[in-house]
């Protein structure tokens, strides 16, 4: 592959990654219950309103799962895999790239979950403005997943080691569900082509 199909290849990665973040920030920042008045949450409801407010009409939430933004960002993950195997002039089965753009999207969220985790552990041994508006979202986006580890776990001689032991579940989780549901994908990819 040459330096061009490089470069392609890191923009494709770039753009859809971003794309399919904002629809997951927007299901993470649903389930939680953010404050939607957060000048965050307005920035991100103004980026997707444009594609999911369409999408809404046939796509209906349930419960308090934005199952439109869901559907956006599994597509979105299945339209980047797509473009990055037609570069290397590989196909896909429809199958095969329904289940590896489920892998990619759920790596994603535990990739952006290893990430929230660790900067709120990061937050909580500097001091942060905690009027920036960033601070509450994250606490309020990492709190469901650190409270469980926390009532098993107590914080010991002042130090929490709830995120550390989350970042552990979640590195478990890329290694023994993402990585088997990649390879899954790809015996299907395989078997269509």
């Amino acid at each position: 592959m040459g330096y061009f199909a490089n470069a392609g290849q890191i923009i494709v990665n770039f753009v859809f990654v971003t794309l399919v973040a904002l629809a997951v920030f927007r299901v993470l920042l649903q389930l939680v219950r953010a404050n939607f008045y957060n000048p965050v949450c307005q920035a991100l409801y103004k980026l997707t309103n444009p594609v999911l407010i369409p999408l809404h009409r046939f796509v209906p939430n349930w419960r308090n799962l934005d199952l439109a933004a869901t559907l956006l960002a599994w597509l979105l993950s299945a339209i980047k895999l797509a473009l990055l195997y037609a570069m290397y002039g590989q196909g896909l089965g429809l199958l095969g790239l329904a289940v590896m753009a489920l892998a990619d999207l759920v790596e994603l969220v535990l990739v952006l979950y290893i990430g929230l985790v660790f900067v709120r552990a990061l937050i909580s041994f500097i001091s942060v403005e905690r009027t920036n508006p960033v601070v509450p979202l994250l606490f309020q986006l990492t709190e469901p997943v650190l409270r469980p580890i926390r009532k098993r776990i107590p914080a010991m001689g002042g130090f929490d080691f709830s995120p550390a032991l989350a970042i552990l579940a979640f590195m478990l989780a890329l290694a023994l569900l993402v990585a088997p549901l990649v390879d899954f994908g790809q015996r299907l990819a395989q078997a269509a082509a």
